[in-house]
């Protein structure tokens, strides 16, 4: 069985290791944690390309009355370089809160990318731009005068998952996961571990040892059994 005494050194932190190794290898580790219910279910990635991980900057928007003006949300200008913005829209896809202009503004600030749990629109934009968003859909019509933005940087549920400002979030092509900024390093290490198996199950196969054999050797199976 691998080793269990594996440790961050020589990276620079949880968030290194989560950028290398992806949210498949972080879901697995959050299982061997018992923390099965982070992942944000039913979100595509529409534009960009690499791995984001970051600190969540959390939004919350709620429906208006029909004729009550809501102005776009203006946010963007306080978001700090390297956060993730994280949009609680309620799964709304009738209309957005988050189009190309924003993108642009989020790209000048150093903004790693966003999260709705709702819509954006100008995913063509978005794409030329590289910027990096994970939405439930694309539409065209604006949130403006349907929707407003009630909190910024407060506790927030996404997906049905709770999202704290400054927990970490971590998305790439299979979608986008949250790591509670407490279990950072725990998860980072549980990271480790399973990516040591799974190095360890690649090198045995490569020397003819048959993947159910090599999977026991390592204890692969043993690895999130506390999963729901």
């Amino acid at each position: 069985m691998v080793s269990r005494d594996v440790t961050l050194a020589g990276l620079e932190g949880p968030a290194d290791v989560f950028q290398q190794h992806g949210t498949s290898a972080v879901s697995d580790a959050m299982d061997m944690l018992g923390c099965t219910d982070t992942g944000l279910p039913g979100l595509l990635r529409m534009s960009g390309a690499d791995a984001v991980v970051g600190p969540a900057y959390t939004l919350q928007y709620v429906p208006v009355a029909h004729g009550e003006e809501a102005p776009a949300g203006d946010f963007i200008d306080a978001v700090p370089a390297g956060s993730v913005v994280v949009i609680a829209n309620d799964g709304r896809t009738h209309c957005t809160v988050w189009g190309d202009i924003l993108a642009e503004a989020a790209l000048q600030r150093g903004v790693a990318g966003t999260i709705i749990d709702g819509a954006c629109r100008d995913v063509g934009a978005l794409r030329s731009l590289g910027y990096s968003l994970w939405s439930r859909a694309a539409y065209m019509k604006t949130g403006k005068h349907r929707v407003r933005l009630d909190a910024l940087q407060k506790p927030i549920t996404v997906c049905g998952v709770r999202v704290a400002p400054g927990d970490i979030v971590v998305a790439d092509d299979a979608g986008a996961l949250i790591v509670p900024a407490a279990l950072a390093e725990a998860t980072a290490e549980a990271v480790l571990k399973v990516h040591a198996a799974e190095e360890a199950i690649r090198a045995q196969l490569a020397a003819g040892v048959p993947l159910k054999e090599a999977r026991r050797r390592n204890g692969y199976n043993a690895l999130g059994m506390t999963r729901q």
